[in-house]
């Protein structure tokens, strides 16, 4: 007998399991599909003593003081400061765009903070109405660098060029008027000491939680007795597919294991170019600095199928959305919460955030 049936084990369900299991002293089920926990932060550390992120890079940042301190609980802290290049005709650039990405590909020499933002200000195109995220983009920066930056970057991922994507999906174009390369501003930017996998661990060592993995919950969801259910899996798979699939953006990895000490400049890679086909490299050793002679890659192809990464949001697959939360009305004891079940895109700390949130209503 179990007060809560928590489908998945990434951070959204094993929050909800540990507040619930320590807060409110209730027994737990977590039923996870995979064979282990962390969702697409699962990490371990391979031969070479490198940290791999199974499922890519997962950088850890935040504003939240209250996010911050409630991970802190499970893991200790190591500083990392996110840093990105775009490569473009065989160059590399600073991403996201700031004062140093400008001087150098245009041959410029903005001297401050205004004059970037005078720049940008006249190489910008007025876009009104905003319909695509091709608007959104050509409306802050412009069509040059939209070309260069952006355009092919997004048909890798999206399969669809911008101008075919909902204005949300690209929502702001991150741009900096300083020489600041680090890709998140955030004020708390850590990775786990000891990788994700092991914070999840700690998160779920508790007496009241029972983790069954390597497991779909529909095959023993009639064998246990619980009285309420929180979701985390994909909304339309709860309905078996009943008005068609909402469709997703999967990522197919190529691991390499290189014998040096370093392959790349930077822990992450853009090709932003249509060529090659791959969108991004990581190189892990930047997370946790191991001392060894390798290095290990990962580089990014987006398919259609697999494991689902990025909701596709467009007018279509949001009516489709629509028609799915409608039947979550219908049911009194369940909870849809994280990316899968709620067809949105969430930061780490954003799910995370809104975790702790909901369940004081619970």
């Amino acid at each position: 007998m179990y007060d809560f049936l928590i489908v998945g084990a990434g951070f959204a369900a094993s929050v909800c399991a540990e507040r619930i299991a320590s807060q409110l002293n209730k027994k737990v089920l977590v039923v996870e599909k995979r064979n282990h926990i962390g969702g697409n932060a699962y990490d371990y550390v391979n031969e070479y003593g490198i940290l791999i992120h199974k499922y890519g890079p997962h950088i850890f940042h935040t504003n939240s003081k209250k996010v911050f301190d409630y991970l802190s609980k499970f893991t200790e802290w190591i500083p990392y400061e996110h840093k990105v290049l775009a490569k473009h005709n065989g160059e590399l650039y600073p991403i996201p765009i700031n004062r140093t990405t400008l001087n150098k590909l245009f041959n410029l020499n903005l001297q401050s903070e205004s004059d970037v933002r005078r720049y940008l200000n006249e190489v910008r195109e007025s876009r009104n109405p905003v319909l695509n995220s091709e608007d959104v983009i050509i409306d802050q920066v412009g069509s040059d660098l939209f070309e260069k930056f952006y355009k092919h970057y997004t048909k890798k991922q999206w399969d669809l060029y911008p101008n075919q994507l909902s204005s949300s999906v690209c929502g702001r174009v991150p741009k900096r008027t300083n020489d600041d390369d680090r890709y998140f501003t955030d004020k708390y930017q850590f990775m786990p000491k000891d990788g994700y996998t092991k914070m999840f661990e700690k998160m779920l060592n508790n007496k009241n939680i029972e983790v069954i993995l390597d497991t779909d919950y529909k095959k023993i969801q009639n064998d246990i007795t619980y009285n309420k259910v929180i979701y985390t899996g994909p909304i339309d798979y709860f309905f078996d597919y009943e008005y068609g699939k909402l469709p997703y953006r999967s990522i197919d990895f190529k691991f390499e294991d290189i014998k040096q000490e370093r392959f790349q400049e930077a822990a992450v890679i853009n090709f932003v170019d249509p060529k090659p086909d791959f969108s991004r490299s990581t190189e892990y050793k930047y997370f946790n600095e191991p001392k060894t002679d390798w290095t290990t890659i990962s580089k990014e192809y987006f398919v259609s199928e697999g494991d689902p990464y990025y909701p596709v949001l467009n007018e279509t697959n949001k009516k489709l959305l629509r028609k799915y939360v409608k039947l979550t009305h219908r049911l009194k004891n369940v909870l849809f919460i994280g990316r899968l079940a709620e067809y949105k895109y969430y930061n780490m700390d954003q799910v995370v955030g809104r975790v702790l949130k909901l369940l004081k209503y619970i």
